[in-house]
C-alpha cells in the first residue's frame, strides 16, 4: 500500500464517506483498513496515530491526519475543490459546513434505538433550512461556488442521495438540486462510484456491523 491513500475506519459510511466521496470527485485510489476488532484500534492509540483517540484516520502524502474537516480541507486544497481564493473557500466551506451538519443527523438517526422518531424532524429541517438555500445557490449556475466543481458540490450530491434514501419524492420542490444531482451523476468517477461493487458503503449498517464498532471503540464491555 506503499504510496498509496489509506483510510482506517469501519466498513461502513460514517464520518469517513465523505471522504471517500472526496477523494473518488479527485481521482484518488486508495486502500481501506477496516477495524474489526479491539486490538487493532489499541495498537493505533499507542503507536500515537490517532491524536484525538478517534478515527477516521487518513494516511497521506506521508501524514497520519485525523478530524474529519481538516482531512476534508486538505484533499480540497491539494486536488483544486476549495474555490480558486479566499473568499470562494470561505463560502465552500459555510456550504459544506451546513451540509456536514444535516449528514451527521442522519447518520446519528441511524444508530438510534428509534430511528423513525428523530426522521420526521431530520426531514423537516432539510426541506426548511437546508434544502433552500442550495435551491438559491444553484439557480441559474452549475456549481454551488466559483462556477467550478468544490468539495461543497461532491458533499450536496452525497448529501441529497443520503436524503433521497430515507425520504423518497423530497428533492419534488428542489428542481435546481434535482438537476444538479443528475449532472453530477454523470461524472465519470462518480458515475463509478455509485455503480454495485465500489467503495461506496450502503444506507444502513447491519446489526453485526453496530456490535464490531461499539466493541472496538469501548462504547459498552464485551
Amino acid at each position: 500500500m506503499a504510496g498509496k491513500v489509506v483510510l482506517t475506519y469501519f466498513d461502513a459510511r460514517g464520518k469517513m464517506e465523505s471522504i471517500r466521496w472526496l477523494l473518488t470527485a479527485a481521482g484518488v485510489d486508495f486502500e481501506e483498513v477496516f477495524l474489526t476488532k479491539r486490538e487493532q484500534y489499541q495498537r493505533l492509540l499507542d503507536d500515537g496515530s490517532l491524536v484525538f483517540q478517534q478515527v477516521p484516520l487518513v494516511e497521506i502524502d506521508g501524514m497520519k491526519l485525523v478530524q474529519t474537516k481538516a482531512i476534508l480541507n486538505y484533499i480540497a486544497e491539494k486536488y483544486n475543490l476549495h474555490g480558486k481564493d479566499i473568499k470562494d473557500r470561505v463560502k465552500i466551506n459555510m456550504y459544506s459546513e451546513g451540509l456536514m451538519d444535516l449528514m451527521d443527523m442522519i447518520m446519528t438517526s441511524i444508530w438510534a434505538p428509534d430511528p423513525e422518531s428523530k426522521l420526521e424532524n431530520i426531514k423537516t429541517k432539510a426541506k426548511d433550512r437546508y434544502l433552500p438555500v442550495y435551491e438559491k445557490a444553484l439557480a441559474g449556475a452549475e456549481y454551488l461556488v466559483g462556477g467550478r466543481m468544490s468539495m461543497a458540490d461532491v458533499q450536496l450530491l452525497e448529501c441529497s442521495l443520503m436524503l433521497e434514501e430515507q425520504f423518497p419524492g423530497i428533492l419534488g420542490a428542489f428542481s435546481n438540486v434535482k438537476s444538479f444531482q443528475a449532472r453530477m451523476m454523470k461524472v465519470p468517477a462518480i458515475a463509478k462510484f455509485l455503480q454495485p461493487g465500489s467503495k461506496r458503503k450502503p444506507a444502513k449498517p447491519d446489526e453485526n456491523l453496530k456490535k464490531t464498532a461499539m466493541e472496538v471503540l469501548y462504547l459498552y464491555s464485551p
